[in-house]
């Protein structure tokens, strides 16, 4: 510790970021519990945190994925398609998970009356479509946007032609990404301050009286979540290193989970998420690839989000449900929730694609995005924390599965 910096400074670092996280955690519930009118002015903190965490995440995704791939050097491997395969396996477990809570723990619904001004995608087909005009977007609009498929096939196209270019260019990129990475070093250590005013912003505002109706639907979705995060992913973990996951699954959750909880937002965690793979001393020409592409497709939570509010549906109506249905909406779960970025309204507007399968109407469908809606304040949050570690959780499993067969 440096005797000649500021004292504030000085306690600042000797007190982890996890640590100061929870300070800030603490401190926005008791002001929105003693001045409410105060915590909704500080709300600009956080609103200005994920702004921030939000501008900088497409530029660094760009220059990161460009300078790994032009410096990538010939022998050297990386395990993009082991994590891949964990980014699947994972989200259909989940969907499965959720099938397996909402038979046990089955829940009814009191219907919204007002329904979503969204308009849902009419099929998988829709979906599919979107993805796919994401890959081809102009590469500056999907800077702007914060559309992290086109920014990476962008990404990939531009490093592997920079691989054919001079040894300076080569270093410019890398030069560039390492001052990026800079500015988000700066942007992280503010997470503090900025989860204090989406903590005190968030309670002061709405409360949690608006979700004890709904406490049994949250029980299913949280409890699946749950499970996923503290039993499946460890197993999946536990099969791929063959070793003890709980140390890394517990970091991940800690370190990624809590601020993306928080943040309610994948594409504004991957910032956090690219520091921890740092710091886990991960393969940059892996991570910088495999987490923001797990941003995208790793949907673990959002396939447990559709899957327990259209079973919601179903038990609400009365509806027979066999085994051989319930895998299908496993399936069907699983893939449109790799697709949920690319659809406004995230998760939930996917519902109505699922209850199609039981012929539900779209009219009732909507109803239930709009149960998903009122109770979003903890479903979104759980499912972006669930989401985001898990990104860094399995690049980590398939990046430590590589170094022990060598």
């Amino acid at each position: 510790m440096n005797p000649t910096q500021p004292l504030l400074l000085r306690l600042t670092n000797r007190v982890s970021l996890v640590t100061q996280i929870l300070i800030g955690i603490i401190a926005g519930t008791l002001l929105a519990v003693v001045a409410p009118e105060a915590a909704n002015s500080v709300g600009l903190l956080g609103n200005l945190f994920v702004s921030a965490l939000k501008a900088v995440a497409p530029v660094l995704v760009f220059v990161l994925v460009a300078s790994s791939i032009a410096n990538h050097r010939k022998g050297s491997q990386t395990s993009i398609k082991p994590v891949l395969t964990l980014y699947l396996v994972g989200t259909f477990v989940a969907a499965l998970t959720a099938v397996v809570m909402s038979f046990a723990f089955p829940t009814e619904l009191v219907l919204a009356t007002n329904g979503s001004e969204a308009t849902p995608p009419e099929g998988i087909g829709e979906v599919l479509q979107t993805l796919l005009f994401q890959v081809v977007d102009n590469p500056v609009h999907a800077l702007m946007t914060g559309n992290f498929i086109g920014v990476l096939a962008w990404a990939i196209g531009l490093g592997l032609a920079m691989r054919h270019g001079a040894d300076s260019s080569k270093h410019l990129f890398k030069d560039i990404a390492d001052g990026v990475s800079s500015i988000v070093k700066v942007v992280i250590r503010l997470a503090p301050i900025g989860i204090f005013g989406l903590v005190a912003s968030t309670i002061a505002a709405t409360g949690f009286d608006a979700l004890w109706g709904y406490a049994r639907l949250l029980a299913v979705l949280i409890g699946s979540m749950l499970v996923i995060a503290l039993v499946m992913n460890p197993l999946i973990v536990y099969f791929k290193i063959r070793r003890n996951p709980y140390p890394l699954v517990f970091k991940c959750l800690r370190e990624s989970g809590v601020t993306a909880f928080f943040t309610r937002s994948s594409a504004a965690n991957i910032p956090v998420n690219m520091d921890l793979c740092k710091r886990l001393d991960l393969h940059e020409d892996t991570y910088s690839v495999s987490i923001p592409l797990g941003a995208t497709i790793n949907m673990g939570g959002a396939a447990i989000t559709i899957t327990v509010l259209t079973l919601a549906a179903v038990h609400t109506l009365g509806i027979e449900v066999d085994m051989a249905t319930a895998l299908l909406l496993s399936i069907i779960a699983a893939v449109s929730a790799c697709g949920a970025s690319g659809v406004a309204g995230g998760s939930l507007l996917l519902i109505p694609l699922a209850c199609s399968l039981f012929g539900i109407s779209n009219e009732v469908a909507m109803q239930v995005v709009a149960v998903g809606f009122i109770i979003g304040v903890l479903q979104d949050s759980a499912e972006t924390g669930l989401n985001s570690s898990t990104d860094v959780l399995f690049t980590a499993a398939a990046c430590q599965a590589e170094q022990n067969k060598r």
